[in-house]
């Protein structure tokens, strides 16, 4: 029985998530006051694993990331939330860590949980795999963005510091989920530059690919990651020039469009 200072609600967003689920809530059940999980239209067995562990389980449309994400903190009841992906899971000794947290009084309003990816077998401690996204925050004040993707939560004011622990990431289940989500991720990048109106040409996109790759290759040490990390920084570098050179397109069709329009 749990007898903490402080109660935490567990979020999970979830579509087709039967293989990845199971090991996420195992590793929250013990730390959790509440789960909730909202589900987008799953055909596997997901909801039915999910009620396995909660009855806070709701079948939603698909709004995005952001908007997914806020819909599932506002069912939340208590002091803390743990926004967990459920394609991840906390390591013994990032549970031990919580456990702590919630037993104490302390002056934080967030913490960043670091990752420790794993992807075709292999554990990533760089590159951009040794990001620490923020996943644990006081409920009351914070929100989500409502982003099409890479949303962010934007916490009350306060500080907020990195656990130790590791948070880990089972990214892709496969090399063809590697390059859907690089494309996926990417284009929507792209719409939501051009819906700010912000520019980028062919060049610019080139160089951004460059610039990515030599970033998370040799900068952040991807190279320390073997021939995954290899690969990985080249999929970054390629998502960074799909990204700038999708948005360069859009402006191209509108411009040829309005060209057209005044040709009528």
């Amino acid at each position: 029985m749990k007898n903490y200072i402080s109660t935490l609600s567990v979020t999970v967003i979830t579509k087709n998530e039967e293989d990845r689920l199971p090991l996420c809530l195992e590793s929250v059940k013990d730390l959790a006051d509440e789960i909730i999980v909202l589900d987008s239209g799953s055909t596997d067995k997901t909801v039915e694993i999910a009620r396995q562990y909660t009855d806070q389980v709701f079948e939603t449309d698909w709004p995005g990331y952001g908007v997914q994400k806020q819909r599932a903190l506002e069912k939340a009841s208590c002091d803390w939330v743990l926004a967990i992906d459920a394609d991840e899971a906390l390591t013994p000794e990032l549970q031990e860590e919580i456990k702590t947290l919630l037993d104490q009084d302390v002056e934080e309003v967030g913490f960043y949980l670091p990752w420790a990816v794993t992807i075709f077998g292999k554990r990533l401690d760089h590159g951009r795999s040794a990001r620490a996204p923020l996943r644990l925050f006081r409920r009351e004040g914070s929100r989500f963005t409502d982003a099409q993707v890479h949303e962010t939560v934007v916490l009350p004011p306060g500080k907020a510091r990195k656990m130790k622990g590791r948070l880990l990431h089972f990214t892709h289940r496969d090399f063809g989920q590697t390059l859907y989500k690089n494309a996926h991720y990417a284009w929507l990048g792209a719409q939501k530059r051009y819906d700010v109106r912000k520019k980028g040409g062919l060049f610019g996109a080139t160089l951004r690919g460059i610039l990515v790759f030599l970033q998370v290759y040799f900068v952040r040490g991807g190279f320390l990651d073997g021939r995954v990390g290899f690969l990985m920084a080249v999929m970054y570098s390629q998502g960074a020039f799909n990204k700038y050179a999708g948005l360069w397109t859009l402006y191209r069709m509108e411009k040829l469009g309005a060209k057209k329009d005044s040709q009528l």
